[in-house]
């Protein structure tokens, strides 16, 4: 049997010239989320991020507050879908209040699952989820793994074991926390949800320190 905890990134800097660099709460968020791992007593044998550099930043910080020294490997197919490219794509007016940009990309990612059109870097949602269910199955084949991604793969990957269909899918995507965990078990059955979207480690004295984007 083999165990995959996937961790969704710290917050980003949304709103910012280059949004795909940890906030300091971001940092904050991949400082505890590894040290959840170490009291859990994660013992990877391999450990993935995707290439954004939220993810890998996230990977290193996590790492170093585990006490866990294996390598982390840079995978692509563990990248987030092209969120900006998908707004832009779908969503006519863009939205220009802050407050209105998840209800936008809500719409774009439900058009973007039902109509099968290509959307930004990720192209076509069924690129992007194949991408993220190979990529699962090849880390499942190597026992304890720890991989760094983002809420859309979460999202994808889990929706695709649970047999939701794209507003199941969009309504996941909505609430994954920064720097929450999720588990997947991997079996003679097949692959299964263990837990989603695990963020007990931001109650408590750390609550200042959940947010979703």
């Amino acid at each position: 049997m083999s165990v995959i905890y996937l961790v969704r990134h710290g917050q980003a800097s949304f709103g910012q010239a280059d949004y795909d660099v940890l906030s300091p709460t971001g940092e904050r968020q991949a400082k505890i989320v590894g040290a959840e791992l170490a009291s859990r007593g994660v013992q990877p044998v391999s450990v993935l991020s995707g290439t954004l550099s939220r993810q890998k930043a996230t990977a290193e910080i996590a790492l170093a507050a585990a006490g866990l020294s294996v390598p982390c490997v840079a995978d692509a197919r563990w990248n987030e879908y092209d969120h900006l490219g998908l707004v832009a794509a779908f969503v006519d007016p863009l939205p220009t209040d802050p407050r209105d940009y998840q209800s936008a990309l809500d719409r774009a990612l439900h058009t973007w699952v039902t109509e099968g059109r290509v959307a930004g870097a990720a192209g076509s949602f069924a690129d992007f989820a194949a991408a993220g269910t190979a990529a699962l199955a090849e880390v499942s084949r190597a026992g304890t793994a720890l991989v760094f991604t983002s809420g859309g793969v979460i999202a994808a990957l889990c929706a695709g074991l649970l047999g939701l269909g794209p507003a199941g899918l969009v309504a996941l995507n909505r609430v994954v926390v920064n720097a929450a965990i999720t588990k997947i078990v991997v079996g003679r059955s097949g692959s299964s949800l263990v837990s989603f979207n695990d963020h007990g480690h931001f109650e408590g004295p750390n609550r200042e320190l959940l947010t979703y984007r």
